[in-house]
């Protein structure tokens, strides 16, 4: 009964970042958050692992939807291929937008997770970015978008996307919602800040899954190894359905409601744990 409870965490657990990974409303928040109340039977070590690993089943759900596009080869009839330059420019603007996050990552990653992993910083950065999205989306309501697709993306504007993925960081403010807000500033539509959203997160969350894999070691037990199979593949399937609705949900509405929910749930947050400390 024990190991069935469990699996059942990390069932709801998997269908949490399959939710908030692609919606800018903060996977990483949610999951330590949610741990909060839904206490999984696992150390510390392993727990931190967890969290990042089922990303990979969300990134898979990504690679899905999105092959097309992202594989940079064209395979002919013969069996031979040819290379789609305007896919493999798109891949090379992707690495230089990665860079700004890899190298803060490598240097303050211990740090950030030592100190600001707590639910106080999780909610003031839900609620700041959480007006941020308000904030811009009033603000671009009167302005035309000069990027209407990702193939418009330079190589200076994959940059500056990048520079505001590094906020992302911090715990509760969304790898997604700080890349989409950048874009959204510098003047790309929604629909192409998602897009480049998307692609900028199969090599982060790749490398970011890799980086937790080599500290921790593949030394798992079974159970752990079921786990981790068990969260992926539920990350999978739910990040299929909500990258969908995202997709078809921009098209015709902007991000208010989700800066909006932000709000809410950090200050439900800072309620919850003022009111717990009291007691």
């Amino acid at each position: 009964m024990d190991k069935l409870i469990e699996y059942l965490k990390v069932v709801f657990l998997g269908i949490v970042e399959g939710i908030t990974e692609w919606l800018p409303i903060s996977s990483t928040g949610h999951m330590l958050l949610v741990d909060e109340f839904i206490r999984l039977g696992a150390d510390e070590a392993f727990k931190e692992v967890f969290f990042y690993v089922i990303q990979l089943g969300a990134i898979m759900a990504v690679v899905l939807i999105f092959w097309k596009k992202m594989i940079p080869f064209q395979f002919q009839d013969k069996g031979s291929s040819i290379i789609k330059k305007e896919t493999l420019s798109m891949w090379m603007k992707v690495v230089v937008a990665c860079i700004p996050g890899a190298v803060v990552t490598i240097l303050f990653d211990d740090f950030i997770e030592a100190r600001l992993h707590t639910p106080i910083v999780i909610a003031i950065a839900l609620i700041f970015y959480g007006i941020a999205f308000i904030g811009i989306e009033i603000w671009n309501k009167h302005r035309k978008p000069t990027v209407e697709s990702i193939s418009d993306i330079t190589y200076k504007l994959a940059l500056i996307i990048g520079l505001f993925q590094v906020l992302s960081i911090i715990p509760g403010t969304s790898r997604s919602g700080a890349t989409i807000i950048g874009a959204l500033v510098i003047g790309v539509s929604r629909v192409a800040a998602t897009e480049f959203t998307f692609f900028l997160a199969v090599p982060v969350m790749f490398g970011m899954s890799a980086l937790k894999l080599v500290k921790f070691g593949l030394s798992f037990t079974t159970q752990e190894w079921l786990m981790l199979g068990v969260g992926m593949l539920v990350a999978f399937g739910v990040s299929i359905l909500v990258i969908k609705f995202l997709m078809s949900y921009i098209k015709k509405h902007d991000f208010k409601v989700f800066g909006v929910y932000r709000i809410i749930l950090g200050v439900a947050v800072l309620v919850y744990f003022a009111f717990t400390a009291q007691v």
